[in-house]
């Protein structure tokens, strides 16, 4: 996109799918101002374990763990982190290996907000090796030092199964509706 060309926001680095980017400083600008203020909408498809028969609409703050694991959020009391909310939709499940695919919509944006929704309420991202996993190996995992073998042992895969699917936003006047083109996820939901 060339040599001015710069990512507008982030997603957690083993998530798939879609990342906006700018191709000059005005409009990476532009773009970052708007993720900051919260004008757009976004969703993600998600494998998680069990079976998730219903809509779910979780709001559950979120804040800093404070254990060994400094990138691990929790929830809390609303009172000790930050207001958190994430609409979560059963898209298939999956009986022969006992997962299902959702969509999972967050309607804030917390660090790890789906992630840690999620395995609050019993199901984990497949493949998630920082939640729901002893706390040597999320360390291991951190470290670079969480071998392949052990990695799909202790968290059931070897990636997270979670991707950036969808993107809408208005920019210049123009409204912008983006799918994710890479369904990775789905092929691997369907195998």
């Amino acid at each position: 996109f060339g040599p001015n060309a710069n990512q507008c926001h982030r997603i957690d680095a083993e998530t798939s799918g879609l990342v906006l980017v700018g191709r000059n400083e005005k409009a990476i600008n532009d773009l970052g101002v708007m993720f900051e203020e919260k004008k757009y909408n976004k969703s993600y498809l998600a494998v998680v374990e069990g079976k998730i028969e219903k809509e779910l609409s979780i709001e559950k703050a979120i804040k800093k763990e404070g254990k060994n694991i400094g990138v691990r959020m929790a929830t809390c009391q609303e009172d000790e982190g930050k207001a958190s909310h994430t609409i979560i939709k059963p898209i298939e499940f999956n009986k022969s290996n006992n997962t299902t695919l959702v969509e999972a919509i967050p309607i804030t944006g917390r660090q790890h907000q789906i992630r840690v929704h999620l395995y609050s309420v019993g199901h984990k991202i497949v493949g998630d090796p920082i939640y729901g996993v002893e706390d040597e190996y999320v360390e291991m995992y951190l470290d670079k030092t969480l071998d392949d073998k052990k990695r799909l042992k202790v968290s059931g895969s070897h990636r997270l199964w979670l991707q950036a699917n969808y993107l809408e936003f208005s920019y210049k006047g123009v409204i912008y509706k983006i799918y994710s083109k890479n369904r990775d996820i789905l092929k691997e939901f369907y195998s």
